[in-house]
């Protein structure tokens, strides 16, 4: 919502195995919220933390998604229904929107639940989902191109 949590850390992760892979190049990423609060903020110290972690550096500054992207993007990928719905009604094309943890079969919620309002143990918690979701999206778009 606010891109300062989940989203940066999607796009962290996605972007550490598009290099780990090779195929960065192949790849334009990028993470934006619904929501304005946070814009040009870094993500959330918790984020950082986590990702640090795991390796993973978080490039991005929060901001809002805007209508070009629309246009820019082939996939838009939310975490939760909440934001699916805020796009959805914002003009952005169905057919591009998908929710991250749908891409990995093994997951057994579809929302990448919200971390901001909880402890650090969240923020694990939703790393954990995220990264086997970039996983499993990454083998996805890489067969689909092949």
């Amino acid at each position: 919502m606010g891109n300062i949590c989940r989203s940066p850390l999607a796009e962290g992760a996605f972007l550490h195995k598009l290099n780990q892979r090779g195929v960065a190049d192949r790849f334009t990423v990028d993470s934006a919220g619904t929501g304005h609060w946070h814009a040009g903020e870094r993500p959330d110290r918790r984020a950082r933390e986590i990702a640090q972690r795991h390796g993973i550096v978080l490039p991005s500054r929060a901001r809002q998604v805007t209508r070009e992207d629309f246009q820019r993007f082939d996939h838009l990928i939310c975490m939760d229904e909440t934001n699916r719905e805020d796009l959805v009604n914002w003009g952005a094309p169905q057919q591009k929107l998908r929710l991250l943890l749908e891409a990995n079969p093994a997951s057994e919620i579809l929302e990448v639940p919200d971390p901001y309002y909880g402890g650090n143990d969240g923020f694990e918690t939703v790393f954990r989902l995220i990264d086997a979701a970039c996983d499993a999206l990454l083998d996805e778009l890489l067969a689909a191109v092949r």
